[in-house]
């Protein structure tokens, strides 16, 4: 069964995320705005997410998880959606 790496956003980010407005498409996150939190076996986020229900370790709305794969899917109100790192650019000069 495949594993999901939990990362929690932190929680002084968590109403900002809450509060702004709905975009579709890929969400770029920055990794110093998460900490990791173990991980959860399921064979898909949305059972992941089920497993966790009711318990301490609920995924909340801002919160990421990263397949075996490093592909990672960020938990918003609508679903699960696609996410990737934010790299910063390179600086010239």
């Amino acid at each position: 069964m495949p594993e999901f790496r939990i990362h929690r956003l932190k929680e002084n980010l968590r109403q900002q995320f809450q509060w702004a407005p709905h975009a579709s498409g890929t969400t770029s996150v920055k990794p110093r705005d998460y900490r990791a939190d173990g991980a959860v076996e399921a064979p898909g986020t949305y059972a992941a997410w089920a497993s966790l229900q009711g318990t301490e370790r609920a995924l909340n709305v801002g919160d990421l998880l990263e397949n075996g794969e490093g592909q990672l899917f960020i938990c918003k109100y609508v679903g699960f959606e696609e996410a990737r790192w934010a790299v910063p650019e390179a600086q010239t000069g």
